[in-house]
């Protein structure tokens, strides 16, 4: 498994936790003093920690932005009914997808169902590609 993989998945468990505290307007101040603290008590190899706090920056910046492509792109799902995984793997394929231009969309996509593999439900997978499959044809146009 790579490192960007590896610092992917730490995000995710981030967001996952985020979620259960509840994600709060001002949380992102200081994110980077919670994410030292989340690797140490998880593990998190030390060289997936640069890219992952980069994109733990980007998706809680963006986040607004990335929740708004993801509700476009989901066809009759609110985004309170997508499931709490799925959610923030789509958030940070998304986020990829669209302000990573050093992550082609398809790496972004194939990462995200490999992801939704290992975290997500037996729909995850496919649900996931749809979804990001959507944006894709959203951005290139």
């Amino acid at each position: 498994m790579g490192i960007r993989r590896k610092s992917r998945e730490a995000v995710l468990q981030f967001l996952f936790q985020d979620d259960f505290k509840g994600f709060e307007a001002g949380f992102d101040q200081d994110l980077a003093n919670r994410f030292v603290d989340f690797c140490s008590l998880y593990d998190v190899q030390k060289k997936a920690r640069p890219y992952a706090l980069e994109l733990l920056e980007g998706v809680y910046v963006r986040r607004a932005d990335v929740d708004s492509v993801i509700k476009k792109h989901a066809s009759n799902w609110r985004l309170e009914r997508i499931d709490l995984t799925d959610r923030n793997v789509l958030r940070i394929a998304v986020y990829e997808m669209i302000y990573c231009d050093d992550v082609p969309p398809e790496v972004a996509i194939n990462e995200a169902v490999e992801i939704a593999k290992r975290f997500g439900t037996g729909d995850s997978p496919s649900f996931v590609n749809g979804v990001l499959d959507a944006v894709k044809t959203g951005i290139a146009k």
